[in-house]
Parts: C-alpha cells; sequence; structure tokens
C-alpha cells in the first residue's frame, strides 16, 4: 500500500501514537461498522500486550471511547477528552458514532490482558459485539503498529496507488535520485501527487510545520503540571525564559542548545499533557522534528518555506526506509525505533534544508540512528514524561550534531543506512520485552516511589 508523508507526519493527539492515536483510528473504524447491528446492546474491548500493560498511562481508554463516540485524532478538540470520558465513565452510557446510546460499563467493557498477545503485533485490540442475551454477534481485530498506522489481522482489499518513483530501501532510493537527476524531496514530492495536487501538498506541509510551532509556542508558554502519577513539573518555560534573557533565537544567540532543548522539551511536554502535536513520526518522540526545523528557521540564514519543505519531504522519505525494513513502534523495537527514528530523519532532513549532497544526507541519517542503537522504551509509571520528554531534547542536539558531522564530508559512509536499519530491527527483535513499552524494566521499576 502506497504511504503519503502526511501518513507519516500526522496532526492528532497526545500522549502516544501507538496508544492513542491509533486506537482511537481503530475504535472509529469500529464504530462505522456498527450500523449494520441493530441489535448490539454492548460493546466490549479488550487490548492486549503493550496496550494493556502501559494503556492507562497512554490513556488508551480516553482514545477508545472517543473514537467509539466518532472522533478522530486529526479532528477532536484535546480539551475536552478527559470530561467527556469521565462523562461516560460516570454516566454507564456511550453514544456510539455519536448516534447510537447504549450501555457501557467501563470497568466491564474494557479489559487489560496483560497475560496474552495476538499474533501479529503486541499492541493488538479486539472489539466484540454483544447482543442483549450478551451472546457475541460480531468481532473485529486491530493492531496499532506504530506512529499512528492500524492494521487488521485479516486480508483487506487496499486499493494500490501506482507512484511513478517505488523504492524500498535506501540503495533503490539513491539509484532512482542519480538515475533521474532528482533530490530525494522531488521523489518525495512526485509519489506525494498522486494523492494530491501540487497547492494542497503545499497548504498541508505548511499545516504540519505551523502545528509544530504551536505546539512548541504552546510548551514555551505553559507552567502547569503534567497530568498523571508523577506529579511532573514543566521545563520548557522555564529554559525559554533563560533563553529569552540574551534575546530571541537567531544566528549570534550564545545559548543555541538551550534553545533547541527548549523547543524540543515544550512540543514533547505538550505531548504529554495530550495537547495537539504532529507524530513525527511518533508521538513518543514528537519533540525533535519540530525542534529541529524552528532551529534551523532561526540559525540558519539560508532558511525558507522551501527549505523546511526538502526538509520534511527528505525526512517522510527516509522515515519510510524504516518502516518498510524496520518498524517505528517501540513496542516492537523499543526507543531506538521512535527518538533513535525521529533523530535519524531529523538530521538526514535538516541537511537536505541545507543543501546536501545525496552521500551526505544518507550519512546524516546513518549517524542519527547509529548513535540510538539499543535504546529501551522504558517509560516510568507508564506516562511519557520520565525519560521521554528530556530524551527528545538529547534526540534533537544529536541530530543537529549528525547533520555538521554529515556534512564535513561528501564520501559514502563505511556504515550505510540500509546496514544501519537492518541493525536496529535485529536489535529490537533480540530486546527483551520488558523494554518495550511494558514498563515492566529499566527506569520503569528502579525509580523509586514510581
Amino acid at each position: 500500500m502506497s504511504i503519503s508523508v502526511f501518513d507519516i507526519f500526522s496532526i492528532g493527539v497526545g500522549p502516544s501514537s501507538s496508544h492513542t492515536v491509533g486506537p482511537m483510528k481503530a475504535a472509529h473504524a469500529f464504530s462505522q461498522l456498527l450500523s449494520s447491528f441493530k441489535e448490539t446492546s454492548r460493546i466490549r474491548v479488550t487490548l492486549y500486550g503493550s496496550l494493556a500493560h502501559t494503556g492507562q498511562g497512554h490513556m488508551t481508554p480516553h482514545a477508545i471511547l472517543m473514537g467509539l463516540s466518532g472522533e478522530q485524532p486529526h479532528l477532536i478538540d484535546p480539551t475536552n477528552i478527559n470530561q467527556r470520558t469521565q462523562d461516560i465513565i460516570n454516566n454507564n452510557k456511550i453514544k456510539l458514532n455519536n448516534q447510537r446510546s447504549i450501555d457501557f460499563h467501563f470497568n466491564e467493557d474494557i479489559i487489560f490482558e496483560t497475560d496474552q498477545l495476538l499474533p501479529l503485533h503486541t499492541n493488538g485490540m479486539r472489539f466484540d459485539v454483544l447482543d442483549q442475551n450478551n451472546s457475541e454477534i460480531h468481532s473485529e481485530i486491530y493492531y496499532s503498529v506504530g506512529g499512528g498506522f492500524i492494521e487488521q489481522d485479516r486480508p483487506t482489499q487496499h486499493h494500490h496507488i501506482t507512484q511513478p518513483y517505488e523504492f524500498h530501501n535506501t540503495d533503490s532510493l539513491m539509484a532512482l535520485c542519480k538515475q533521474k537527476q532528482l533530490r530525494i524531496d522531488e521523489i518525495m514530492l512526485a509519489n506525494e501527487l498522486v494523492f494530491h495536487d501540487a497547492n494542497t501538498v503545499q497548504q498541508k506541509l505548511r499545516k504540519v510545520e505551523q502545528t509544530m510551532m504551536q505546539s512548541i509556542k504552546i510548551g514555551c508558554e505553559s507552567t502547569s503540571l503534567l497530568p498523571g502519577s508523577l506529579n511532573l513539573k514543566r521545563r520548557a518555560h522555564a529554559i525559554w525564559k533563560k533563553v529569552l534573557t540574551q534575546g530571541e533565537p537567531r544566528q549570534g544567540h550564545p545559548q543555541p542548545m538551550n534553545c533547541l532543548n527548549a523547543f524540543a522539551i515544550a512540543a514533547s511536554e505538550q505531548n504529554a499533557s495530550g495537547g495537539q502535536i504532529v507524530t513525527a513520526p511518533t508521538n513518543g518522540a514528537a519533540g525533535i522534528i519540530p525542534a529541529v526545523i524552528k532551529y534551523h528557521r532561526a540559525f540558519d540564514s539560508e532558511s525558507s518555506d522551501e527549505s523546511v519543505n526538502r526538509f520534511l519531504l527528505t525526512a517522510g522519505a527516509i522515515c519510510l526506509l524504516y518502516k518498510y525494513n524496520a518498524s517505528i513502534s517501540g513496542a516492537e523495537m523499543g526507543c531506538q525505533g521512535e527518538v533513535g527514528v525521529a533523530c535519524s530523519i531529523a538530521a538526514a532532513g535538516l541537511a537536505a534544508a541545507r543543501g546536501a549532497s545525496l552521500n551526505q544526507i544518507e550519512n546524516a541519517a546513518e549517524i542519527g540512528i547509529e548513535h540510538n542503537l539499543g535504546l529501551t522504551c522504558d517509560p516510568v509509571g507508564g506516562l511519557v514524561q520520565i525519560p521521554c520528554i528530556e530524551r527528545n531534547a538529547m534526540g534533537a542536539v544529536k541530530a543537529v550534531n549528525a547533520c555538521s558531522l554529515a556534512l564535513t564530508s561528501d564520501s559514502p559512509g563505511k556504515v550505510s543506512l540500509d546496514m544501519a536499519i537492518k541493525t536496529m530491527r535485529e536489535i529490537g527483535e533480540d530486546m527483551k520485552a520488558v523494554y518495550k513499552e511494558t514498563s515492566l524494566g529499566g527506569l520503569a521499576v528502579n525509580v523509586p516511589g514510581c
């Protein structure tokens, strides 16, 4: 199935693309089927694997209830999700697809199955339709496979849209660029034009950037505690205030790394608070690309709308290489598949925005992932807060440095990006499940009082 860059960079809500955005999409898809079952008396949802282990902290139940109510991640108002969820729980009623009200008992009708896995992915969900005798009359299984993408357990008839330039690894992408004398972003744009006309692509790219910048702005202004059991104080506001004592971020600013830190932490705190963000390519890593783009706007004299377009389209193309050949799911790869991938594609995007060669773009992407290999996903308290927020800042700093290192030479690297992606996949497969978004190992069990 062909994938759009706007599937990679989709507008949604926090705190997790796999545990919030994906489940909301799945529940919404399920809600669209319910008009066929007039005898529906009860809905039962069973969450498996990582969704069962850390779903509460990732607001998975909230997402499920909103999706069943007919909401979608890119359209929902995130400010009233908590109240709407609480109303459903208090009233023991849910209005399916915003049309038909049925009884819904939260503690009975959402089941967290921590001891079982569905066969195709750890992030599995089963939706059952029951009649008034509690007999099952229909069921659907969905998987949230990372980055807000969902799949079903049975074959579906996807309409394959033929794109002019098909590629599935770095070698084929680079060969296309050389053969057609096109940049990576030009290849990606040509493929994107089968989905949207050129004007729509430009508008959607601007919307993606604007949403990213808005998440940074709100994050820098906010001072409230982050939701959840950790009672974590926001940090972006204080860092931003310190940055501003030396003036607005621009060339010559004495604190460029603190600017980058503020940008990344601000967007990541917005995600952790359940605010509107862009999956880039996941919510857990949603602070890295916005921070690096804002850094590019502030510190690169040649930055422009065109250079940001090159950034996003190039980053999207490189992200597809990870999706095709490994995974961007923390529940499959650990955090190397989230922060590691975001760091890699941000480094490649920044290199492209700065006019880098094909070799330099590949090297930037490879450096970005190589130094995140083995990164575990062990969120404390099942929340996308510790170590996730700070880790976004580190990923943004690494991305900028990876780009800088890559631009010092135009020779092919000893380690190719394809080799690094293969290595990431193998490490992810070898990694213990306790380090893959279950909060059963690592920092999640070694931070006192959490």
